[in-house]
């Protein structure tokens, strides 16, 4: 059964933050604030925790299209190829923000993404994202947490988030609610960028 652990955005305590990073450098799944809505994710370098993901998500590992949530820009150079200046313009417009933006994987991914063309990053303007990935020292993989129901797409209350999942992951971390809109997603793979999904991004960073 899962872990439910408070941590406050405003201040996120840094003991309850290494306990759950201590989740994931062993091999465990958690569910864990965003700017956006609640990520579920694991350590980009633990095969087993990537396996089980898929598994919950009913996917093949290798066909999964999901972000790398990164602390900040400074290590993009390890998942991305080469970024020439304008791309590279509208990151830093852009993060941290609720934007995912897919860009030509590199050829440094980790053993288990390394057939990949394109990688979707985030950098979410989230303190305890933030404070996860930072303290983890690499990205977490994630996910978005969807809800079956046709009214509400994403359940928002970390305590329902609990109720549902805590069969199938190993922390959820109550940051408080979440919101209800995805993170924006555009593609700056091509010659030009594509918005492939419009969510709570504005779109205005592209112009």
């Amino acid at each position: 059964m899962a872990e439910f652990i408070k941590i406050y955005e405003e201040n996120p305590n840094p003991k309850a933050v290494r306990k759950v990073v201590d989740v994931l450098r062993d091999g465990g799944l958690v569910i864990y604030p965003t700017d956006t809505v609640y990520g579920l994710g694991c350590d980009i370098t633990n095969s087993r925790a990537l396996e089980r993901l898929a598994r919950i998500k009913g996917v093949k590992l290798e066909k999964a299209n999901w972000s790398f949530i990164c602390a900040d820009l400074s290590n993009l150079s390890d998942y991305a190829r080469q970024l020439d200046t304008p791309t590279f313009k509208i990151l830093k417009r852009a993060l941290p923000g609720p934007y995912t933006f897919i860009l030509p994987g590199s050829s440094n991914l980790p053993k288990d993404f390394k057939r990949k063309k394109t990688v979707g990053i985030r950098v979410p303007d989230n303190a305890i994202a933030h404070a996860l990935v930072s303290e983890l020292g690499r990205p977490i993989v994630s996910t978005s947490i969807r809800d079956e129901d046709d009214v509400i797409e994403y359940t928002t209350d970390p305590e329902l988030i609990y109720e549902k999942w805590e069969n199938l992951v190993d922390v959820v971390v109550d940051g408080g609610y979440g919101d209800n809109v995805a993170s924006t997603v555009i593609d700056l793979s091509g010659y030009e960028p594509e918005v492939i999904r419009e969510g709570k991004g504005d779109l205005s960073i592209l112009n």
